[in-house]
């Protein structure tokens, strides 16, 4: 006898026959379908408004669908600030075309003359601005998907942005997404509470543009990429579709000009300074303001490196430098503590639980010993890299940044990463590390060939590319400090060096971004014998040669040091009159 299939009062009520009988059977008709791409297609980033009113209930409706988006673990993190008022819009246009500006300053001559060029936002304009907020006052773990892909909370806000955006341009609205705010500046404008984050500002109203296509694209700012140049199957393989162009500028020739003929009116010698005075021209040349202070960063990790036995000290060393940076008693963190220099420590991936009061960027995936298997995944050094520059983007505001790092075993790496990097032998790298022998120094030597052998085996003809070079032979800290250095030169900040880690990490920087490099000041040499060789790839020369081993940016921090007091003493010293 056959039985009648109950069928549930919700959910889905249709069986396993009727799906496999025409698993097509779900899609919508062809005319949504065609009504659904032509809209994605037609989707545009609008700047210019009419002044006349959205009405209110349109508004909710276009919130309805933007609340009607995925989000992971069905968190709902989106929050959405609805402003109309006049004065608070006008605020925020002042804010926006601030930005504007600082952004447009750290491009090269003919992108900032291009970008200003360009109507960036229509904040004035649009009777109504919404700015899109994330709530992320729950910790990661606590919500699903969030614990291996912390920042899937800011994708699920970003996915109800072009839902609403999608809507928008349905009703025949006009939608643009301006993010040239300072985030503190835009959440103390709408009163947001600590742990909400905002994703900018979306100006909404009634278009006074009919764009047919992108309007950077019109403007001749970029071109929409082929289909074909962004999508991969299987495998990312070989170096795969170019990067996304930067426009990070260099100092300008001027700038480095005007600086030098300022020195020459001091009070005192030519020259007087030496090599001081070189970097201090340096950061005349970038404008850097000693107002502002300097940011000590440090970041620390443990490397599997060390089951080779190139270290005196126990990889616990690592987690106990960290802690103590983190109570402000480490070596560097009283030290920056007596320069006056703000504190940032990152948890890159020590061993064990996460460092307690630290940030925490781990990788996810498996890490290499270097000689046998990679030392990297590939996710981990782009979400790494990625994670350096948001940081020193969004947390770092002063204009000088002094880099260190930890991490028992990592001058094992430095030495790899250096001898792909800089075409050299290991044996012109490979030195004593921190209370090393020399039966120790022929256990790194045999560890760094073996390492660099398997990955010019493996790939001869990209091992000395910057990211492929992290991947094979890197480490955490290597990849974050390359980040960092990249988001403070974007920002104009000048970015102090300390040893030779923190320099590869440099190295790394101006491979994938040449305008970096004039951002960089060398602030020591430290006792590493691959150091020089590093500095000599970067073209530059250090300040201090004090032969320190102490690691953790206190080279760097003492460097900052010298070149806040002689900023401030450049400004305030007597002139001549020719």
């Amino acid at each position: 006898m056959n039985w009648p299939r109950p069928v549930p009062g919700i959910g889905d009520v249709t069986s396993a026959a009727e799906r496999a009988s025409d698993p097509r059977a779900w899609r919508s008709s062809a005319v949504d379908r065609e009504a659904l791409y032509r809209i994605i297609g037609a989707r545009r980033d609008v700047r210019r408004f009419r002044p006349d009113p959205v009405e209110i209930g349109l508004v909710r409706r276009l919130l309805g669908a933007a609340h009607a988006a995925p989000s992971v673990g069905h968190s709902q993190p989106w929050r959405f600030v609805v402003v109309a008022n006049a004065a608070k819009r006008e605020r925020a246009a002042l804010m926006a075309e601030r930005g504007r500006l600082r952004q447009a300053a750290k491009l090269t001559e003919d992108a900032r003359r291009h970008m200003l060029d360009i109507q960036l936002s229509g904040i004035r304009e649009a009777p109504i601005g919404i700015v899109v907020c994330c709530d992320r006052r729950v910790a990661a773990h606590g919500v699903i998907g969030r614990a291996t892909y912390p920042d899937t909370d800011l994708w699920s806000c970003a996915l109800a942005i072009e839902n609403l955006w999608l809507a928008a341009r349905a009703e025949g609205l006009g939608l643009g997404w301006v993010t040239l705010f300072d985030p503190d500046e835009l959440a103390g404008l709408i009163g947001l509470p600590e742990g909400v984050a905002t994703l900018g500002w979306l100006c909404l109203g009634w278009p006074d543009e009919r764009l047919n296509e992108p309007g950077l694209e019109r403007a001749g700012w970029s071109k929409r990429r082929a289909l074909h140049d962004v999508v991969i199957f299987e495998s990312w393989t070989g170096t795969g579709p170019e990067p996304p162009r930067s426009r990070i500028s260099a100092v300008e020739p001027g700038a480095v000009v005007s600086a030098r003929d300022e020195s020459d009116l001091l009070l005192t010698p030519p020259d007087s300074l030496g090599v001081l005075g070189h970097s201090i021209e340096r950061l005349v040349a970038l404008d850097i303001d000693p107002e502002l202070g300097a940011t000590w960063i440090l970041v620390g990790a443990d490397h599997p490196v060390v089951r080779h036995r190139v270290s005196v000290f126990p990889q616990t060393v690592t987690r106990e430098v960290l802690e103590a940076s983190v109570a402000g008693d480490s070596l560097g963190a009283a030290t920056a503590r007596a320069v006056r220099l703000d504190r940032v420590v990152i948890d890159a991936g020590v061993v064990g639980e996460p460092v307690a009061g630290a940030m925490s960027c781990r990788a996810l995936g498996e890490r290499g010993d270097l000689v046998n298997r990679n030392a990297l995944d590939p996710a981990d050094v782009e979400r790494f890299i990625s994670y350096g520059q948001s940081l020193a983007l969004s947390s770092v505001t002063s204009s000088i940044v002094a880099i260190g790092e930890v991490g028992i075993g990592n001058t094992t790496v430095a030495s790899a990463l250096g001898t792909i990097l800089c075409g050299v032998d290991p044996s012109v790298l490979v030195g004593l590390g921190t209370g090393g022998d020399s039966a120790m120094i022929s256990r790194k030597l045999a560890v760094v060939r073996a390492a660099v052998d398997r990955v010019r085996m493996g790939r001869p003809n990209s091992s000395n590319d910057p990211f492929d070079a992290l991947v094979a032979l890197g480490g955490p800290e290597f990849a974050v400090l390359t980040g960092v250095i990249l988001g403070a030169a974007s920002r104009r900040s000048a970015v102090v060096l300390d040893g030779f880690a923190t320099s590869l990490a440099a190295l790394c920087a101006v491979r994938l971004e040449p305008g970096v490099a004039t951002y960089l000041v060398a602030g020591q040499r430290s006792r590493e014998r691959g150091h020089l060789v590093v500095l000599e790839e970067l073209g530059l020369e250090p300040m201090l040669d004090l032969r320190l081993r102490a690691g953790e940016g206190v080279g760097s921090i003492l460097a900052t040091q010298l070149l806040l007091t002689g900023l401030t003493a450049r400004s305030t010293a007597g002139r001549t009159t020719s």
